[in-house]
């Protein structure tokens, strides 16, 4: 089995597509485990802020073939594919992780870039894999996560709800 760490965005009807990506989610790989669920705006175009956390799984399947399930369940959600890169959309979802794997592989890049690159994805990823390594920097995501600059990226924590748990609260 390998672990996989599935970062999921929406900035159109937030909840509801972030609920139904953790409902398809948890009905293809079973338990799931989730971070937080922050807000943060827009990277790249304005629009409205997103809904962000990362998502623990593990899975049989191949790279590729994990791929294909994540953009099916983007379809799902009503993706849109024919709009500009830095858009609004109802759902994404970046394989982050896939085990320790290197390089390109069935067509996605692993680790993938905005890891390093964005809080939204290495806050929440820091949260649930504190000790682990990134497997090109060689540090874990906790120590990137405290060397993070955040000019000009604000993660807010929000309450969040899924299939009868709390998974998320303001912190205070």
């Amino acid at each position: 089995m390998a672990r996989a760490y599935i970062s999921v965005g929406s900035n159109i009807d937030r909840e509801r597509n972030v609920k139904a990506a953790l409902d398809a989610l948890s009905a293809a790989y079973g338990k799931l485990h989730t971070s937080s669920v922050f807000e943060s705006e827009p990277v790249g175009f304005e629009g409205d802020p997103f809904y962000n956390l990362v998502v623990r799984l593990d899975t049989s399947q191949s790279v590729g073939a994990l791929a294909n399930v994540l953009r099916k369940i983007e379809d799902a959600c009503e993706r849109r594919r024919d709009t500009p890169r830095f858009s609004p959309r109802t759902l994404d979802l970046d394989l982050l992780t896939y085990d320790d794997v290197v390089g390109m592989v069935d067509g996605v890049s692993l680790p993938r870039g905005e890891i390093t690159e964005n809080a939204f994805v290495l806050g929440p990823l820091a949260e649930i894999a504190r000790a682990e390594m990134h497997p090109i920097a060689q540090k874990t995501y906790a120590d990137l996560w405290r060397h993070f600059d955040m000019a000009g990226q604000e993660l807010r924590p929000v309450e969040f709800t899924w299939d009868g748990v709390r998974i998320s609260s303001p912190r205070t």
